[in-house]
């Protein structure tokens, strides 16, 4: 029987970033937690941003998750990230897709059914481990979909298809909500259950999402950011199958303009 995954760790670390994490490519940020090390990059375009209103930013992220030790890394369990108040992410007037029309579809019949909605798109990389046999990199292509607004909380979906074990939709629900928390605006989470059967965990990623649209004559975008004091930062935090926890605090310069 077909096993419909919800997230992993790339998968629901990657919209969390993408929200408002605004790494420059130029400088990947690394974490090392116990055995585990994990690299995230990024860039976003353009780097002058106005001091007093959001503008449209076009957005890349990346990352790579191994062990110091070569070994199979643990799943993650959840990921929390609180972004910079001067991030926005909206997706009003866009149209949406549900979970359930992702579920049980491979990556060509996802795309099809939801086009109207993908904000974004990439690749990633799942190691399935099994004992006694040499861990199988699975590739997939990722699609980003709008799930709309509601309550005040915006749900992104992720959609991955993987063939090891068995065929499977990864279809990732990431939550977004505002706060009120000094620096930062924004909450993203992700939980993380069992990848087929726990012997699978993300290795790598990779996503771009440059999605503008118009709105009742207005012109939109997914993402937009401003640069009032010359710089943009995020915490996050992930929490694996074994107990590890990684934390990090990235800041990133911006040019403000106006």
């Amino acid at each position: 029987m077909r096993k419909y995954l919800i997230t992993t760790l790339a998968l629901g670390a990657l919209i969390a970033l993408t929200v408002a994490s605004f790494a420059t490519a130029e400088k990947p940020v690394k974490v090392r937690a116990g055995n585990l090390e994990l690299t995230f990059n990024g860039g976003f375009t353009p780097k002058a941003l106005p001091k007093n209103k959001l503008a449209p930013i076009a957005l890349s992220v990346s990352g790579d998750i191994k062990t110091v030790d070569g070994s199979h890394p643990p799943a993650l369990k959840e990921f929390l990230v609180e972004t910079d108040k001067n991030g926005s992410v909206t997706t009003v007037g866009y149209p949406t897709c549900k979970s359930g029309q992702l579920q049980s579809q491979d990556t060509s019949h996802a795309e099809a059914i939801c086009k109207d909605a993908i904000i974004g798109k990439g690749k990633t990389e799942v190691e399935i481990a099994f004992p006694e046999q040499a861990p199988i990199p699975v590739p997939s292509d990722l699609i980003a979909f709008n799930g709309g607004t509601k309550g005040g909380v915006t749900t992104f979906f992720i959609h991955a298809y993987i063939t090891v074990p068995t065929p499977a939709a990864i279809v990732t629900t990431v939550k977004i909500k505002k706060i009120n928390k000094g620096r930062y605006g924004l909450l993203s989470v992700a939980s993380v259950p069992k990848i087929a059967g726990g012997s699978g965990s993300v290795k790598k990623f990779s996503l771009t999402i440059n999605k503008k649209y118009s709105y009742k004559g207005k012109q939109m975008s997914v993402l937009s950011a401003k640069c009032p004091d010359g710089k943009l930062q995020a915490h996050g935090t992930a929490v694996f199958s074994d107990g590890t926890k990684a934390s990090a605090e990235v800041i990133r310069t911006c040019t403000g303009k106006g």
